[in-house]
């Protein structure tokens, strides 16, 4: 069995996707492994095309990876487009199908028609469940970061990416007007969005009140109403009794912003169920209610893209040497990390009724978001 990999890293078809998954400095370190590794050409990734080149890649045209090898595997963050219909190869990236979510059913019997699967990267986790590679903090520190420039009118759109140290002196620069004495409220305050979202109000001279499981367990809901910021970063696994009602918004006080990390919106089981629609680059705010007592919401799914480099070097970080365990030529996924994501895959399937003529693979409450 080859213990070399073929990765095929497909460009984003988001205009606004300018992260990638894996950096030049660690497509490197896989090469040198003995990886192959094939990049296709990009308008809109951070890192040039020329780096990965250096370090020994292979480069490919735009959309090229619906005719990679079939032991291939395609790497990407977020969705697929809608073409081609079946799905041969198994792709690595953030689907967003194994809760109910809008088009879930879709696309897993789009995976199942082709033999492909998917081994989504929210689920590559250890055995104790704990994920593995995240973008969570900067999820959570540009979501947190979004809210205050909002609420002390200094957010701008639409959104262009930037860097850290150019968000650092806009939050800097906010704390010395107006708002300097708003209430922030983080909901999952001791995960990696969470402590994100505190570190980027912070930045911004607030001090947030910091809750997390033990906070939750019997919601205060007096005391999240009382908050002029709300920024969620707890991610449900399960329905659950919501932090915040269109009923909570209907009241005189509530928050005035709302950020909510996790963009589970479609999900049965989102924490915060006052919308039903994200919001984008283009777009980045939604008012809620109007009148005396507004609320806006900003609930962007691929947040950490607002800061590509510095988020996708400290994803590529954690990913990199997983994709080293990755087996080649073969079909076959024998490490246990992502047998378990390949499980989760094969169990949502089944969940689904989308595993119609679904070929046999060979293989034997709550958290905090790692928004991506």
């Amino acid at each position: 069995m080859s213990k070399n990999p073929h990765l095929w890293m497909r460009a984003e078809c988001r205009p606004s996707e300018r992260r990638a998954p894996l950096a030049p400095e660690d497509a490197a370190r896989l090469v040198a492994r003995g990886a192959e590794i094939t990049v296709e050409e990009s308008a809109h990734r951070v890192f040039p095309l020329a780096d990965y080149a250096a370090v020994g890649c292979r480069t490919a045209p735009e959309g090229s990876w619906t005719g990679a090898p079939g032991s291939a595997y395609i790497l990407g963050l977020k969705e697929l487009p809608d073409d081609p219909v079946k799905l041969t190869h198994r792709h690595i990236y953030f689907g967003h199908a194994y809760k109910g979510q809008t088009g879930a059913r879709e696309l897993l019997g789009r995976f199942t028609a082709g033999g492909g699967a998917l081994l989504d990267l929210e689920y590559l986790t250890d055995d104790t469940g704990r994920r593995l590679a995240a973008f969570g903090y900067w999820a959570g520190y540009t979501g947190a970061a979004l809210a205050v420039l909002h609420r002390r009118g200094r957010l701008r759109a639409p959104l262009t990416p930037t860097g850290l140290d150019a968000l650092n002196a806009r939050l800097e620069e906010s704390a010395t007007g107006d708002g300097a004495d708003d209430r922030a409220l983080v909901i999952g305050a001791l995960g990696r969005s969470g402590r994100g979202a505190c570190d980027a109000l912070a930045r911004a001279g607030i001090e947030p009140t910091r809750w997390d499981v033990a906070e939750t367990a019997e919601l205060d809901r007096a005391a999240l109403l009382g908050h002029d910021i709300l920024v969620n970063t707890v991610l449900m696994h399960r329905p659950a009794p919501p932090f915040l009602t269109p009923a909570d918004l209907d009241g005189p006080r509530h928050p005035a912003v709302i950020a909510d990390v996790t963009c589970d919106v479609t999900s049965a089981c989102n924490a915060l169920p006052v919308y039903t629609e994200l919001t984008d680059w283009d777009r980045p705010v939604r008012r809620l209610r109007d009148g005396d007592h507004p609320a806006d919401l900003i609930a962007i799914d691929n947040l950490p893209s607002l800061l590509p480099a510095e988020a996708g070097r400290a994803f590529s970080a954690e990913l990199w040497p997983l994709l080293a365990e990755l087996d080649g030529a073969d079909r076959d996924v024998t490490d246990p990390v992502w047998a378990r994501c390949l499980a989760a895959f094969d169990t949502a399937v089944a969940a689904t009724g989308a595993d119609a003529g679904h070929p046999d693979h060979d293989h034997d409450g709550k958290e905090h978001a790692d928004a991506h």
